[in-house]
């Protein structure tokens, strides 16, 4: 019963600890802080080169397209290795686990061919 005791107080020092720490942290940091506000400082290119002209222009995604279905696949391998693993213990049903995965993220892979995300123009 004591165990449970020890358990339960740890609990609530490790709670107090996750509630308490960061808020008084947040609230010492805004009274103790030196203000050092400059209008460079929020501008969206901080280099020192002054701005030729207005940030106003067509964003291209492209590269974030492509990270996604990077990602898409190295998310279809962490998720494969396991299945690798216990191959011979998973039979048939396994088999057509794996498969019917694959074959989801083979639909989101043509469907991003077909829009168009792995084009290099």
């Amino acid at each position: 019963m004591e165990l449970y005791i020890v358990l339960f107080l740890f609990f609530l020092v490790a709670l107090a600890v996750a509630l308490l720490v960061p808020n008084v942290n947040l609230i010492t940091n805004r009274f103790l802080r030196i203000d050092r506000s400059n209008p460079d400082k929020y501008e969206p290119y901080e280099c020192g080169i002054p701005k030729i002209k207005p940030l106003t222009g067509h964003y291209f995604a492209f590269f974030y397209i492509v990270a996604l279905v990077f990602l898409l696949f190295d998310l279809e391998t962490v998720f494969l290795f396991p299945w690798a693993v216990a191959f011979r213990e998973l039979g048939v049903l396994g088999i057509v686990e794996a498969f019917l995965f694959v074959g989801i993220l083979l639909v989101g892979f043509v469907y991003a061919i077909f829009k168009g995300a792995l084009k290099w123009e």
